[in-house]
């Protein structure tokens, strides 16, 4: 057989089938293909529950950048995205965050960043001298001056424009922003997408400390999505590109899901008003029903002062409760069940062995919201079950957020335990938030610019198939060379 043309062929068939090397493709308005961190990994209630400590810690602290964690219970799972940044762009995994404001990455020359990561992901360090689409964000320009409501001190023209955040635990981050080119995609068609480019400021993390420079966790960065105008939405948004507007639709079954920047019509979504001036994602919650009874409350309970209304937060896994507000509903939720024997697991789970259907056995949970928007929360969403030395257990997702602050204070915050497996909808245009139920695994509908409406499919970024394909780029470059050396 002659070797070229044996070898033309092979490269015919390499080049028609170009698409087969290209993985986790987005579809959305803008979409990001989006991975349940540690789903089917080891889990830890401790640990889980350390990060929603910290979590909180830094909300309470009004700190301007926070970790951000999605998942189920029984996993302590997250979620991240894939990115691309600079020219030319190269992937970066960041974890998606609702509660922080600004997109951050590791840099080149960083000091005790992470070098791998446990997540079977290859971690990137940002370069803006190997970008030609790079520049510098000094502190008298006006993103810096926006971003901290004036000049710095000691700014002079030549000073870069610097971040740092340090937070409740002590992990902390810091380092300088910089302007790039981020690569997105964009619906081009139903379940289609196309790379669309948009210049965004971002930060150049050049020291992290404590949880951030832990590698059996690691990612690129965090990508923020709150209301600040140094978000990269609102960044996007001044600039023309985008709707400030976006949803999210996690699947805590399957793994990844729905998240598009975008005018969502399919399905129809009930909202209420956010609460104005807060920093985070807050609505103002009327009433909890438990079994069809409602919960005999104070009226000021859910009103906790300078932070008004309930938390809606992505990035905490399970759902907090005011002291007040546990205490009258866990007897609520268990007096179906007067039998049952309760234990605790690491000294703060309370779990139970129990065989039936909980669906069938225990109350749901409706919160009752400004605007007449609900959220009912079924048995088997705030039940999960725990191996415990290997004989199964059950365990309660809701917490008391007595004890989740420095300062005492009591919040109402509601995590992934309650909006996985819901389409979550953020209009920061008309500043409301809605959500229904949903198949996160299926599809939404959105409408661009011109009024054509398209379908933006679930995706799942999986570090498994991710390691599958780079072997196999790497086993077609080897062999692209080989015919390479036949041919010429």
């Amino acid at each position: 057989m002659d070797l070229r043309w044996l070898a033309r062929l092979v490269l015919l068939f390499l080049a028609s089938s170009s698409s087969f090397l290209a993985v986790d493709v987005v579809r959305g308005n803008l979409v990001f293909p989006v991975h349940h961190k540690f789903k089917g990994r080891e889990r830890s209630l401790t640990a889980l529950k350390a990060h929603d400590v910290r979590r909180h810690r830094r909300i309470l602290f009004d700190v301007d950048l926070e970790l951000g964690g999605n998942g189920r219970p029984s996993d302590a799972g997250l979620y991240f995205a894939k990115i691309g940044i600079g020219s030319p762009s190269k992937d970066y995994y960041v974890q998606v965050d609702t509660g922080s404001d600004i997109l951050w990455v590791n840099c080149v020359g960083c000091t005790s960043c992470p070098k791998k990561s446990g997540l079977g992901i290859e971690l990137t360090l940002y370069d803006p001298k190997s970008s030609s689409t790079s520049s510098l964000v000094y502190c008298n320009q006006d993103f810096c001056t926006s971003t901290y409501n004036g000049k710095l001190p000691g700014c002079v023209p030549d000073l870069l424009c610097q971040y740092n955040v340090v937070y409740g635990d002590g992990s902390s981050t810091s380092g300088y922003f910089v302007n790039d080119s981020i690569q997105l995609q964009r619906v081009t068609g139903n379940l289609q997408a196309a790379p669309a480019n948009g210049s965004v400021v971002f930060g150049c993390g050049a020291k992290q400390s404590g949880e951030l420079g832990s590698s059996s966790e690691a990612l690129d960065g965090i990508l923020g999505f709150g209301q600040a105008n140094s978000s990269m939405i609102s960044q996007l948004a001044s600039a023309g590109k985008v709707k400030k507007m976006f949803a999210h639709c996690l699947d805590n079954i399957n793994g990844g899901g729905i998240f598009a920047i975008g005018q969502v019509v399919e399905p129809k979504v009930n909202t209420t008003s956010l609460v104005p001036n807060q920093a985070h994602y807050n609505v103002v919650l009327k009433e909890i029903e438990v079994g069809g009874d409602v919960l005999t409350l104070p009226s000021d309970t859910f009103d906790n002062g300078v932070r008004k209304g309930t938390i809606i937060d992505s990035g905490t896994t399970l759902a907090y409760l005011p002291g007040l507000v546990y205490e009258a509903l866990m007897p609520k939720i268990m007096s179906q069940q007067p039998g049952l024997k309760l234990h605790t697991v690491e000294d703060q789970f309370t779990c139970f062995k129990y065989n039936g259907n909980v669906d069938d056995g225990f109350p749901t949970v409706t919160f009752h919201f400004d605007g007449s928007l609900s959220l009912t929360v079924y048995p088997h969403e705030y039940l999960f079950v725990l191996s415990v030395s290997k004989n199964d257990a059950w365990c309660v997702g809701w917490q008391n957020s007595g004890g989740q602050s420095r300062d005492g204070s009591e919040m109402t915050l509601l995590g992934d335990l309650v909006l996985s497996n819901k389409l979550v909808l953020y209009d920061l245009e008309e500043q409301t938030i809605g959500w229904t139920e949903y198949n996160c695994s299926t599809s939404i509908k959105v409408k661009d610019e011109s009024g054509a409406v398209y379908s933006v499919g679930a995706n799942n970024l999986s570090s498994a198939s991710t390691l599958i394909i780079r072997r196999t780029s790497t086993f077609f470059l080897l062999l692209i060379a080989m015919l390479h050396y036949f041919l010429y």
